[in-house]
């Protein structure tokens, strides 16, 4: 995985753990915390395949733009790999 990722701007229907906010939005990979079943299979009780999460830092000028308070302020949130794509350094 790439410092630098992309969340995926999907909206896929039921229930899913990457906050819509934050789609579509550049951040930074802060750090790998391991592998975990994917909450998007157990919500729904099937067999849920370990992916690899990330805690990934966001400035609030990439979340907010121009309306962001504090821009250099950061937010980091955890998401799966499945919803990140790398991105040219």
């Amino acid at each position: 995985m790439a410092d630098r990722v992309r969340v995926r701007a999907m909206m896929p229907p039921g229930h899913v753990r990457t906050p819509a906010y934050l789609r579509g939005k550049t951040g930074i990979i802060e750090r790998s915390l391991g592998d975990y079943p994917n909450p998007e299979q157990l919500a729904y009780r099937q067999r849920a395949e370990p992916r690899a999460l990330y805690r990934v830092r966001f400035s609030m000028a990439e979340i907010w733009g121009a309306a962001a308070e504090n821009p250099d302020d950061t937010l980091d949130a955890e998401i799966f790999a499945h919803w990140l794509e790398p991105l040219e350094s």
